[in-house]
């Protein structure tokens, strides 16, 4: 009996002694995986590093470009696209004028009736989702959904919006892709962006497109206006501001458009302008410079995007984007640190499951325990039961790439401030700069928000940031295109 009593002795000391080895080896494991977390969130900070000195290179690069781009036809990764658009709002515009604005996921169709100098009167709009299957499928079923859709909105006209006797209704058409312009109501597609992919589409006329499937569902109105969803923002913020010269979107994509002097584009061969200006869309997405501080994760999904090699400023700065580059930095600190366990959870290898919205919820959850990332990851991710520190490095993750974009997007409103000739005091005269902006990122993402604004301040200085205005132009790009609509209107 004495052996069998010094035998399960000895056997549980063993065991005690196992389970004490196992517990101090998971908290080695556990400590080096803390350390190596840190060391991946460390070397992320330092990639996507944005000091003045920096930013203030990549705006010279981005004046650079523009002026390249102006110059000549694929002068520069800055398309530099001439709109046509060479007469603005003036708010003397009446009448009821129709809206369709392209520019992503969604699309939405919007009437305005204009009261002259009593302003915009009434507005409606609808907005619908354009089914993924259509995104990358043909022309004529895009272009057919969209016209149906339009067909319906306008069945739904009220009285209230009147249009002048002996007038067809007018449409302006915001097309928020590249597209070569040929005139204020014509242009071809150069190519695709934010996830569509119609191959058949490069090189065709949008408007003759659209104008085709409208006289097929018995749509009886003309088409005065292509513009992109930035020149649409500029027309719908000069409109409120005559100080409004430049507009920039930050959403799901991201662009820019502002008022160039006509003899300061080179390869503008048309005739010259009454008003001695040209609003021109910039395409700035596709801007690239060695300065940018891509990072691994930005090249990687670069690699597996429609668009390899397109679009590299888009891609660091705009909504489509921030939450895939959130979630890529969380799949290898999940892999190689552990971050949430010894196995790494299935969903976070799903590419776009995190979206911006998601980021941004968690980049301002204030709570102590941060309660809004935690939901977020388990509703999300199906991760639960996360600790207090592994929360707080997600929102580290969260503030890095955040902070990076918006940094990157003031530094993209400097390079045009400069190519306009507005970064500096000159002769003792300040110029008063309005920048109507519009997007969900900029409107919804606080911290995106405040970040680039106090970025712009921090960039040009105390005395002139008093003289450049950042508005919230919201629809802008729809409002906009309605707008010049009625400036470029055949009955004007």
């Amino acid at each position: 009996m004495g052996k069998v009593t010094v035998g399960v002795a000895v056997v549980g000391a063993a065991a005690v002694c196992a389970a004490a080895a196992l517990i101090a080896r998971h908290r080695m494991r556990s400590s080096s995986l803390c350390v190596k977390a840190a060391d991946i969130l460390k070397e992320l900070e330092e990639k996507c590093a944005t000091p003045a000195a920096k930013l203030k290179q990549i705006a010279d690069a981005m004046t650079v470009e523009m002026h390249a781009g102006l110059a000549s036809e694929g002068g520069s990764k800055l398309k530099m696209l001439i709109s046509y658009v060479d007469n603005l709002p003036t708010g003397k515009e009446e009448g009821v004028y129709y809206a369709l604005d392209l520019g992503g996921t969604n699309f939405r169709v919007l009437r305005v009736q204009l009261g002259g100098k009593s302003g915009i009167e009434f507005t409606e709009f609808a907005e619908v989702t354009i089914p993924p299957q259509l995104m990358i499928g043909t022309p004529e079923a895009l272009f057919d959904y969209i016209a149906s859709e339009l067909a319906k909105f306008v069945s739904d006209e009220s009285e209230k919006f009147w249009l002048p006797p002996g007038r067809q209704r007018e449409l302006g058409f915001t097309f928020s892709f590249p597209v070569m312009q040929l005139s204020i109501d014509s242009g071809t597609l150069i190519r695709w962006t934010k996830g569509f992919s119609i191959d058949e589409m490069i090189g065709r006329d949008v408007v003759a497109e659209l104008t085709t499937a409208m006289k097929k569902r018995g749509i009886d109105m003309s088409i005065s206006a292509l513009v992109n969803d930035t020149v649409g923002t500029l027309a719908g913020g000069r409109y409120e501001n005559s100080d409004v010269c430049i507009a920039v979107i930050l959403g799901t994509g991201s662009n820019a458009a502002y008022v160039e002097r006509a003899q300061a584009i080179p390869k503008w061969h048309g005739p010259h302008p009454k008003s001695g200006e040209m609003v021109i869309n910039m395409e700035w997405g596709n801007f690239r410079s060695s300065h940018l501080p891509l990072t691994e994760y930005d090249n990687t999904l670069d690699a597996e995007s429609l668009n390899p090699g397109e679009q590299i400023f888009e891609k660091m700065i705009a909504g489509m984007y921030l939450g895939e580059l959130l979630r890529k930095v969380l799949l290898r600190m999940a892999d190689e640190a552990a971050l949430f366990g010894e196995t790494v959870p299935p969903k976070l290898k799903t590419r776009f499951i995190l979206r911006t919205p998601e980021m941004s919820a968690m980049h301002h959850d204030t709570s102590a325990d941060l309660k809004v990332v935690g939901n977020t990851l388990k509703d999300i991710l199906g991760i639960s039961d996360t600790s207090l520190s592994t929360r707080k490095i997600v929102v580290e993750v969260c503030n890095i790439i955040a902070t990076r974009g918006a940094r990157l997007a003031a530094a993209g409103i400097l390079g045009i401030l400069k190519k306009m000739g507005r970064d500096t005091v000159r002769d003792g005269e300040v110029p008063k700069t309005v920048i109507a902006m519009d997007g969900g990122l900029y409107e919804h993402y606080t911290g995106y928000r405040n970040c680039l604004e106090n970025t712009l301040h921090e960039l040009v200085g105390d005395q002139l940031s008093q003289h450049i205005k950042l508005i919230l132009s919201n629809d802008g790009s729809g409002i906009g295109a309605a707008l010049l609509a009625a400036s470029h209107s055949r009955y004007v």
